[in-house]
């Protein structure tokens, strides 16, 4: 599953930056697959805008409201678990069109769905589709990219990811704008503006879809299924006269490989190795530090501490034109700062800012859910949460999923991938499940709280078990 047969030392390898190295055309095709990422992160921030609109409509209360929010997840830990196999069988491209179309159907229905059950379904109908970019995307650019700028593209990923929040934010906030500051209200054609929310996917959704009869199948995946013609096409228009040799040596690896499977990541340390567990922390800590809290309940928390929803909505476009910022800065930094230095800034960070806003919001005035920020309470709270976006995007946003994508050896990269991806959005599920219970419980001091925790002890994490993976060729991971 996924396996970078590529060789350093040979002079065509597309590890290795030469004149022949059609930089261009690796870049387009890597633009183009992370469509998918952009389709990523519309569907996970579209629903922040919403969430007060299904409530009326679906007539749900906080625990309801809060598994119509997270049933995405579920379709997103089946997604991330299955892709990597099924891409094994059918193709990395394949699996991204199968995707693109599930993102459509998703948008569609979720718009369109007048009960709870109805819109579950379809949501994770568009979870699956986002496991599956989620896993294959970092995958499939590994594959083709040279080692020297394999983070940096990888990254690319995050960068998408964060532009398609910013523009469901931005859209939510244009459609509340225009339909007199409230999802309650119609929009267009009889319907609320909260359905036309979704409906707005289906743009980028067909444009995804057809846009992947675009780019090439991945040439290893050609190889491995003996299609020769085509696998040497494709690596002529990747890496030029080298293709026939290239070709060869992809051959030959598989030859002296077997074939991967979920055996290969079987160990003493409950099971499974330990690199496999630092995977799964990778996954799960990024999660637990509640960044989802803010991109899926923006809205919903700014509301909560008195801001009136079109503001609301407004402080989520700002949050999201900082995190393209953040993302920015990152892209040019991780191939040369390294990717466990930018993780240890980020818990750092994190794990001040949210303490930060943790502290404020226990000593706000209020009942629960409905908290009062005086003074420069309010102004302090959201330069904390800014800021914590910003730390998030920069270290652990996009390079968990570059060190996922190439921590581990040949052998087992395929299956570390699908289990840390399971765990990663099983963790979610849970932060986005517990967040309503949390607001009407111990609030958002005490929510916040336990998110600082969770970035605090995540510092220790990365100090004690991440190893740094930069200019390493893929396959000298060690396992």
């Amino acid at each position: 599953m996924f396996t970078q047969t590529d060789h350093p030392k040979k002079p065509h390898s597309t590890n290795s930056m030469d004149s022949q190295t059609n930089l261009a055309r690796i870049i387009l095709i890597s633009v183009v697959a992370t469509i998918g990422g952009f389709l990523f992160g519309f569907d996970s921030g579209v629903i922040n805008g919403t969430v007060d609109g299904m409530k009326e409509a679906f007539q749900t209360d906080n625990v309801g409201s809060g598994f119509n929010v997270a049933s995405m997840l579920i379709g997103c830990a089946v997604g991330a678990f299955f892709a990597a196999n099924l891409a094994d069988t059918f193709g990395r491209r394949t699996i991204l069109i199968v995707s693109a179309a599930f993102f459509t159907l998703s948008a569609w229905g979720s718009g369109i769905s007048t009960a709870s059950a109805e819109f579950i379904v379809y949501r994770v109908i568009g979870g699956i589709a986002v496991g599956a970019a989620s896993v294959l995307t970092p995958a499939y650019i590994s594959e083709i990219a040279p080692a020297e700028i394999r983070g940096r593209l990888t990254t690319i990923q995050q960068m998408a990811i964060i532009s398609g929040l910013f523009c469901a934010f931005l859209s939510n906030y244009v459609i509340v704008r225009m339909a007199d500051g409230s999802a309650l209200n119609e929009f267009a054609w009889g319907y609320d503006a909260w359905r036309w929310m979704f409906w707005i996917e289906i743009i980028p959704a067909v444009t995804f879809f057809f846009g992947l009869f675009f780019i090439p199948e991945s040439p290893r995946f050609l190889a491995a299924k003996g299609r020769k013609d085509r696998a040497i096409k494709v690596l002529t228009s990747l890496i030029g006269n080298g293709a026939e040799e290239k070709y060869q040596e992809i051959k030959e690896s598989l030859a002296s490989d077997h074939r991967p499977s979920m055996k290969d990541i079987a160990g003493t340390a409950m099971g499974i190795k330990p690199l496999v567990w630092v995977g799964i922390g990778l996954a799960v800590f990024q999660q637990l530090v509640g960044i989802n809290v803010v991109f899926y309940y923006g809205s919903v928390l700014w509301q909560s501490v008195g801001f009136d929803e079109s503001k609301a909505l407004l402080i989520n476009v700002i949050s999201g034109g900082l995190s393209i910022a953040a993302c920015s800065v990152s892209l040019m930094c991780v191939d040369k700062l390294g990717r466990k230095p930018m993780l240890m800034i980020g818990s750092i960070g994190m794990g001040v800012t949210l303490s930060v806003m943790a502290i404020i919001f226990m000593t706000a005035k209020g009942e629960a859910g409905h908290l009062q920020l005086e003074g420069i309470s309010g102004p302090i709270a959201l330069v904390a949460a800014n800021l914590f976006v910003m730390f998030f995007n920069f270290s652990w946003g996009p390079v968990m999923w570059v060190m996922l994508g190439e921590m581990f050896p040949n052998q087992m990269r395929g299956s570390g991938l699908a289990v840390s991806g399971l765990a990663q959005w099983l963790a979610n599920f849970g932060i986005t499940m517990t967040f309503p219970i949390m607001l009407t419980g111990v609030g958002l001091g005490g929510a916040y709280g336990f998110y600082a925790i969770c970035a605090i002890v995540s510092i220790f994490f990365v100090k004690r078990f991440v190893h740094e993976t930069k200019g390493i060729e893929l396959e000298n991971m060690q396992g």
